[in-house]
């Protein structure tokens, strides 16, 4: 894209101010600049300002398929899924975009060490799980991991580093996350630097896009897969390409499946699958009314009483047929460093715009069925978002002892 494109672009979308700083920019960040105009999508802007509500419809109970009823049928299950995998019809999609600065790190939060008496990172625990799969399965899965620009080369480079915990380097595969601008309350994205436009990461529901943007569907189409399961990075207990979870989605002619665990109250901080309109979707506990948090179902429990943990299985095509359309943007609320009209760089002291994301929750409302998978919480639920306290380091050191796992 040269100067003239650019300029055509920015005034299409009213963002003209982005060349204000061009002329005192060197040839490379000329250059750069041209270039992240070129990737920018500004549309996005207008379209979430016209889509700010995403009011929810009529939300109803979608029974889970609990743990009684999966190990009635866990060696069918299982055959089936297993035999998925040897036919190399499953791949794994790690998000692992994040830092670790809740945690007190500058690093990767998959690089954080959980160990005690040695080393035990993150990303050594979910690969630890992943190899249980592949010795089950005696056959190799792809792993698609997707980061963040800030977080990429450190990324790559410690997998390198720790020669990919075991895993067969071939099978796995490193993508950068796209961003989205950042933008004050009228739509006008900011500054960070003059020849930079200020940036955030476009959500966890943007991973199947990006990867489409990044040609990884060639490789997925031409090795034949068929099924993605995607997982959160945090939780080091979660089991990934889970052959039972993989058998059970196909068995019951699902096009996608989640796993979900039994609340240990009514109110706590996770989603729960439902039905809205008639379509598999998540509500959000802070979305929950009071009514809806004590309706039970026929059996006399509570009719919302299973949240997702962000490990959820995709069929392939029909992810292919959401990137075609469009997830609703949600609207986040943040304080944003920008340029202020006399380029001075300004650390803001309380909000002063909008970053906009997609979740991966709403790729759920987009399918036709989706399995809510039950699995036992002390043995697939230890996620680290705090150092201490509830859902920490702490709290996932004792599950990972209770589960036998040496830290």
């Amino acid at each position: 894209m040269d100067y003239q494109q650019a300029y055509k672009k920015l005034e299409r979308y009213g963002q003209l101010h982005v060349l204000k700083y061009y002329g005192e920019l060197t040839k490379e960040e000329k250059q750069a600049l041209l270039a992240q105009i070129e990737e920018t999508d500004f549309g996005n802007l207008k379209y979430c300002r016209d889509n700010v509500t995403n009011k929810k419809g009529k939300i109803t109970p979608l029974a889970a398929m609990q743990l009684e009823q999966i190990e009635k049928n866990r060696e069918q299950y299982t055959a089936i899924g297993l035999e998925t995998i040897r036919q190399g019809k499953v791949a794994a999609v790690l998000l692992a975009g994040g830092m670790g600065t809740r945690l007190g790190s500058d690093e990767p939060k998959g690089m954080y060490d959980i160990g005690i008496t040695k080393e035990v990172y993150i990303f050594q625990r979910l690969v630890e799980n992943m190899m249980d799969v592949v010795r089950q399965a005696d056959a190799w899965f792809h792993l698609f991991v997707m980061t963040s620009d800030k977080n990429h080369q450190m990324t790559v480079d410690f997998f390198e580093e720790m020669e990919y915990f075991g895993y067969k380097k071939e099978y796995v595969h490193f993508f950068i996350q796209d961003m989205v601008p950042a933008s004050d309350y009228e739509g006008k994205v900011y500054m960070e630097e003059k020849g930079k436009i200020a940036t955030s990461p476009n959500g966890n529901g943007g991973w199947f896009s990006t990867m489409n943007k990044k040609g990884l569907l060639g490789l997925i189409r031409k090795t034949g897969i068929e099924w993605l399961n995607v997982f959160a990075v945090d939780n080091v207990l979660q089991r990934i390409a889970d052959p039972c979870f993989v058998g059970a989605t196909i068995a019951n002619g699902c096009v996608a499946g989640a796993k979900v665990v039994k609340k240990a109250s009514p109110d706590e901080g996770v989603g729960a699958l439902c039905l809205e309109d008639g379509r598999p979707s998540i509500v959000e506990y802070y979305e929950l009314t009071d009514e809806m948090k004590e309706a039970k179902n026929e059996d006399g429990e509570l009719a919302y009483n299973f949240g997702v943990i962000l490990n959820y299985l995709f069929n392939e095509k029909v992810l292919e047929k959401i990137v075609d359309g469009k997830l609703p943007l949600h609207i986040v609320e943040k304080q944003i460093p920008y340029l202020d009209e006399n380029g001075k760089y300004v650390e803001p002291d309380k909000p002063n715009g909008y970053k906009y994301e997609t979740l991966v929750l709403d790729m759920i409302h987009q399918v036709d069925n989706c399995l809510p998978y039950e699995v036992e919480r002390s043995r697939e639920f230890a996620p680290i978002k705090n150092p201490t306290g509830v859902d920490s380091v702490e709290s996932a050191r004792e599950l990972c002892r209770l589960n036998g796992i040496e830290l």
